[in-house]
């Protein structure tokens, strides 16, 4: 997007290194590396990082409004409400591919927001490696408003740890070794010093919680959550009564509280009204379907790693929805042919991190991820056999 590092990167790069590199981070992490890392990042021009931001500030100052909360309210599923203060949302992400407009100039368009964590601590890992072993300018970062890794770390644990110890906190998830994630998991336990913890191996003695660490029998008084509650529902009878243990009566923080994750998701998108961001609809709510559904996608509202998602779309697929009030219309994004490679252009998405600290009156942009694709959709699991695609990060002019 930026044609002059573009063209000095392709120039440059050299595939020893991109195995270098990819082997440093398994040597780091053995075993933990479960999904591709692109041959290269992307550079973001300010234009298109002004124009992300100015849209991310739009959709802060809807989730802030005191009516998101009565709006959200049933995006929360009954069987996995958790009681306790919901609090703020510690951690969203909004991520926006790369489009081009009707002059032909490159313009961001919101493709979906969670109010979740993401690769947090992983990024930090990959940028230092990127820069270790590719051609990345020395203009340029992958940390946002001012931030560098010092101050981004400091603020990371500031926030994951509250008023707190490292022992007391825990990163919650299922069956953490089987999670593609977990690469990030044990970045995490690297960098700031917390346990990793199935849900299943979580002891509730009367309103306390507590894992088990070297023997001992450690009490959990904050949770960095990232296990997506919903997925237990493919679970055994006796995994989800691991969660229900969690929902009522426990003394513990969360970070985030479960319920954001439902409440700043693809349920939100039918509030929005911005340029930058595709119509949305609740699909129980449309009344007389459009005559170009080729123009849209369907999305199924609770769901990750794209899954579920109808992208051909014909009256056929629609009728056979046995629950529209859990699916969303939204039009179609066409991703431009943004990033040269050597064998073919390829299409690029950023994931823009924002954090909210404890006392800030609203969240700030500090780190992103990128992804590249070939295929019709992002996520390695859509571009199997084909290179300079995958995972990677973003690089802003400083």
């Amino acid at each position: 997007m930026i044609p002059a590092i573009r063209q000095y990167y392709n120039a440059t790069y050299n595939t020893s290194q991109y195995t270098s590199l990819v082997e440093s981070i398994k040597e780091q992490y053995p075993g933990k590396l479960d999904f591709r890392i692109a041959e290269t990042p992307l550079f973001i021009p300010k234009a298109f990082e002004r124009q992300m931001m100015e849209t991310c500030n739009y959709i802060l100052s809807v989730i802030q409004d005191t009516s998101f909360i009565s709006k959200t309210e049933q995006a929360i599923p009954p069987a996995f409400r958790i009681e306790g203060n919901e609090g703020k949302p510690q951690f969203m992400v909004f991520d926006f591919g790369i489009c081009k407009n009707e002059t032909g100039n490159y313009e961001p368009q919101l493709i979906e927001m969670q109010g979740f964590p993401s690769l947090f601590a992983y990024q930090v890992i990959l940028d230092e490696a990127l820069r270790d072993y590719l051609p990345i300018p020395s203009s340029m970062t992958t940390y946002l408003n001012g931030k560098t890794k010092d101050t981004y770390l400091e603020l990371l644990k500031e926030i994951i740890l509250g008023n707190h110890q490292k022992e007391e906190v825990i990163l919650l998830e299922l069956f953490p070794d089987k999670q593609k994630t977990r690469i990030d998991f044990s970045c995490t336990e690297n960098l700031l010093g917390i346990k990793t913890v199935c849900l299943t191996k979580i002891i509730r003695k009367e309103n306390k919680l507590f894992y088990t660490h070297e023997g001992q029998l450690k009490p959990i008084k904050r949770i960095y959550n990232r296990l997506i509650f919903d997925e237990l529902q493919y679970q055994t009878k006796t995994v989800q009564s691991s969660f229900t243990a969690l929902q009522k009566g426990v003394e513990v923080e969360w970070c985030n509280h479960p319920h954001w994750y439902y409440r700043i998701s693809k349920f939100t998108l039918p509030f929005l009204h911005h340029p930058n961001i595709p119509s949305s609809y609740f699909l129980h709510e449309v009344k007389q379907l459009p005559a170009n559904l080729d123009q849209y996608v369907l999305k199924p509202l609770f769901s990750f790693a794209g899954q579920g998602v109808e992208i051909d779309l014909n009256e056929d697929i629609l009728q056979k929805i046995k629950d529209p009030e859990n699916w969303l219309l939204q039009e179609k994004v066409a991703y431009a042919d943004c990033i040269e490679t050597p064998d073919g252009p390829a299409k690029g998405e950023v994931r823009l991190f924002y954090w909210w600290p404890a006392g800030a009156p609203s969240p700030i942009p500090v780190n992103n991820l990128g992804r590249i694709s070939k295929g019709k959709m992002m996520g390695t699991l859509y571009n199997k056999d084909k290179n300079w695609v995958g995972a990677t990060c973003c690089y802003f002019e400083r």
